[in-house]
């Protein structure tokens, strides 16, 4: 019987993203907003008037507080914009959703389903130190919550991406 590995590594290329920053009370308010407002930019509110296309997984980039224990209240939501768009990117026509070039990326990924709230993310974070064990491979301060499907499905598929130092 094989079991699944508890983690993988894996590189991204480098490729411009649509990104909204979010400093909400709660974790689940920033991304909710973030993404509606890229939403609106994938349907149509873009320089090209169309729909550009969704691609997986939409990023959420967040901060540890120094303690650990809890997220800082800003979130990065991001979007890959599909191949056809890397080169020229439809410009949003919403200030705050800015079209970023981000550098290639190692990270080291677990799964895991449900829902992603601020208790569940520190949650995984933890369970995933436990699994790595003490390294300074990646970054301690810096995590990405990757989202697969859409948030109303209960058991939807998420990962935890710790980053790789360079």
């Amino acid at each position: 019987q094989c079991e699944e590995a508890p983690y993988e590594e894996r590189r991204y290329p480098a490729g411009k993203w649509a990104c909204v920053t979010k400093g909400e009370p709660m974790y689940e308010q920033s991304i909710s907003m973030s993404f509606m407002k890229l939403m609106r930019y994938i349907c149509k509110e873009n320089s090209v008037g169309c729909y550009l296309g969704m691609t997986v997984p939409v990023l959420n980039e967040i901060h540890l507080t120094k303690e650990g224990t809890e997220l800082e209240r800003e979130v990065v939501t991001a979007y890959y914009l599909p191949g056809e768009f890397q080169q020229n990117p439809p410009v949003p026509t919403d200030p705050e959703v800015h079209i970023t070039e981000r550098a290639p990326l190692r990270v080291i990924t677990r799964v895991f389903y449900g829902m992603t709230t601020e208790e569940t993310i520190l949650r995984e974070i933890s369970l995933f130190w436990e699994l790595l064990g003490s390294t300074d491979t990646v970054l301690r301060e810096t995590y990405i919550v990757a989202v697969y499907e859409n948030p109303s499905i209960p058991q939807r598929r998420n990962e935890i991406w710790f980053i790789c130092r360079a």
